[in-house]
């Protein structure tokens, strides 16, 4: 028993026994089996409760960037329209002016209108014609087969660039001919009746040079990409019209500013609408998942308390003979509690550490292999995507040992308040 005489006296005596005590190298050989298997115990599920967080949390956030990424590679980050549903005059000067607002960092014309698409005498469907002077940055990184060149080709046909939804529907491949036929000049002539049936609705032949796949269902099924002035021409469109203008800004959270401010310089009839407007439904889709964040993070953390908790009460049953020997020995009962608090961080710590290389571990290997797959028309994308931020790890560790330290302190209490007398003989 004298060997152990300066270890009670050292002020490093709470951190030597706390290690021996998880390493479970302290007591007889059915206690240290014992000991390591709920020690085992407390800093899986530690470790769990961490990588699990994180991985969630890592998941919900990649998400969000991806559905943002895809909206806004389409949309840009604020649209200027015509609030009447029609063609928006002046095009070059408006652009302009936008151009020369703060924060504002491109601008693109585009024209756009439902059109029919034709592949054959059966294969008809219905879908947006968009008039570009240049495809858009994000459908450009999504290209599967074909060229991103709009222009006409001398010599050729119009190119087209169609999505890989429509194109898998009317079986259309790169080099593939197709027909779109435009209605507008006959809806838009206001005539009713006999005059619409006999009005001849405008058409012209493209050839497919590309496709692309966002996994955006209802953009791949709906979207196909043509030459600006190409558009203009079949849409009858005026030289200096367009549908909409798509604005680029340098601060994508100030699209919601920059539209109020569009608006108030162009005045009436021009309307401005941040991207995150136009899609509301699926940024609110995207909301929804993340305010379950704080949920998840609660319960999680909670049962991993809990966890340390019990363990370190069943330790201190196991120990209850050693209590009274260090407290007999002279240990002070605020040694004794420093013992078990140092016990419980430890496993916090060990527990945490697990937890973040875990999950560090198996979000590299979703980032790089994609092994959970997902339904594209459920999640618009076909694997989870995950986004991996430094800050999630630090303040989930930092989260992780503040309950750790408040789950200890309950049983750091009641060991030091052990009487010695009564436990000396304890068996």
């Amino acid at each position: 028993m004298s060997t152990h005489l300066p270890l009670v006296r050292s002020v490093h005596f709470h951190r030597f026994v706390a290690v021996r005590y998880l390493t479970g190298a302290h007591g007889g050989e059915e206690g240290r089996r014992f000991l390591r298997l709920i020690m085992v115990i407390a800093i899986g599920g530690v470790a769990v409760g961490v990588a699990m967080l994180l991985l969630a949390l890592s998941i919900v956030r990649g998400f969000s960037r991806e559905i943002e990424a895809k909206i806004i590679g389409f949309g840009a980050h604020v649209q200027v329209e015509n609030i009447r549903h029609a063609p928006l005059p002046d095009a070059e000067e408006s652009a302009a002016q936008i151009l020369a607002l703060p924060g504002v960092a491109g601008i693109q014309p585009v024209v756009a209108e439902f059109a029919l698409l034709r592949q054959s005498r059966s294969s008809i469907e219905g879908v947006g014609l968009w008039g570009t002077d240049s495809l858009p940055t994000y459908v450009r990184a999504a290209l599967t087969d074909g060229l991103p060149d709009l222009a006409t080709p001398e010599g050729g046909k119009p190119r087209l660039i169609v999505g890989q939804t429509l194109a898998t529907l009317l079986g259309l491949s790169v080099g593939n001919e197709v027909v779109i036929f435009s209605t507008r000049a006959v809806s838009a002539s206001g005539g009713g009746g006999a005059n619409l049936f006999a009005a001849r609705p405008r058409l012209k032949s493209f050839e497919v040079s590309g496709v692309y796949e966002t996994s955006l269902a209802d953009f791949d099924e709906t979207y196909v990409f043509a030459d600006i002035g190409v558009a203009r021409n079949l849409l009858s469109y005026g030289s200096d019209q367009v549908t909409r203008l798509d604005v680029t800004l340098t601060d994508p959270t100030k699209a919601e500013a920059a539209a109020r401010e569009i608006e108030a310089m162009l005045g009436v009839p021009v309307l401005a609408r941040s991207i995150y407007t136009v899609y509301r439904g699926l940024f609110a889709w995207i909301e929804l998942q993340e305010s379950i964040i704080p949920l998840v993070i609660g319960i999680l953390m909670l049962v991993a308390a809990f966890n340390i908790l019990g363990t370190l009460l069943m330790v201190i049953m196991e120990k209850t003979r050693d209590i009274g020997i260090f407290a007999s020995m002279g240990t002070s009962r605020m040694s004794l509690q420093r013992l078990f608090l140092s016990l419980g961080l430890m496993i916090g710590a060990v527990g945490t550490l697990a937890g973040l290389l875990l999950a560090l571990g198996l979000g590299l290997i979703q980032m790089h292999y994609g092994i959970i797959p997902l339904p594209a028309e459920a999640y618009y994308m076909t694997t989870a995507p995950v986004a991996l931020h430094p800050m999630d790890f630090a303040l989930i560790s930092v989260a992780a040992m503040a309950l750790t330290a408040v789950a200890a302190y309950l049983p750091a209490r009641a060991a030091a308040r052990v009487d010695p007398v009564k436990v000396i003989g304890f068996r």
